[in-house]
């Protein structure tokens, strides 16, 4: 059963649409943790550390967090497997195309696939740089996440990635959340208008939120 609903198009978007809001509320979570940093080192430190420790002593140290880590590499991988083979039939089902575009498609419909892309790449370069230290600018120091953060925002090349990737998220969140209430049956007439409006209103809080570390840094709010 499980195979018959994976190969029907119905279980690939309903595939897609849960991992999209599993990422969501990592999002929504991950978003409160960074704004933490306008608290000063030694508030964000000790949120770094906590996020280790959550569930002892009957988690082991850190078992909780490799467990997220576990749960949304499987939601991306699910999503972006299920965007793919999508996108394949799509592009089967309709190997020309279409004479006249559809001139009310959004920006951020338009740019979805883009917008995944970039943010799958996002992903790996962040880890790479604020978890790793291996892309770092020559200052990572393990167990110091506040002064990792600030050394990358102190970069030209660090902001301009980030920001054009929290650009990215707003955008693919804007239309994601409202794809994923379709698919999953919680739009009708009378709920649309909500769901546009918190789709709307995710997306600009997001991007905003995340936005602001950078932007603290910058102005010299946080240092």
């Amino acid at each position: 059963m499980a195979r018959t609903v994976w190969d029907s198009t119905v279980g690939k978007k309903t595939v897609m649409a849960v991992s999209g809001l599993i990422m969501l509320l990592y999002l929504v979570v991950h978003m409160l943790g960074n704004l933490k940093i306008f608290f000063g080192a030694g508030e964000f430190n000790h949120y770094a550390h906590w996020l280790r420790t959550i569930g002892e002593p009957f988690m082991h140290y850190e078992w909780t967090l490799w467990a997220v880590r576990v749960v949304l590499v499987v939601a991306v991988v699910a999503h972006a497997v299920s965007a793919y083979q999508l996108s394949r039939r799509d592009i089967k089902a309709r190997p020309t195309k279409y004479v006249h575009k559809k001139a009310r498609a959004s920006y951020a419909t338009r740019t979805m696939r883009w917008g995944g892309i970039i943010l799958a790449l996002f992903i790996v370069w962040h880890l790479l740089d604020l978890t790793t230290g291996t892309v770092h600018s020559g200052g990572f120091e393990s167990g110091k996440p506040y002064h990792n953060v600030v050394d990358t925002f102190s970069t030209w090349y660090g902001n301009t990635i980030y920001i054009v990737a929290m650009l990215a998220v707003g955008l693919h969140v804007r239309h994601g959340f409202w794809s994923a209430a379709q698919t999953l049956g919680a739009g009708s007439r009378t709920r649309d208008r909500a769901l546009k409006t918190t789709a709307n209103a995710l997306a600009l809080v997001l991007t905003a939120g995340f936005l602001a570390v950078p932007v603290g840094v910058m102005t010299g709010v946080v240092s």
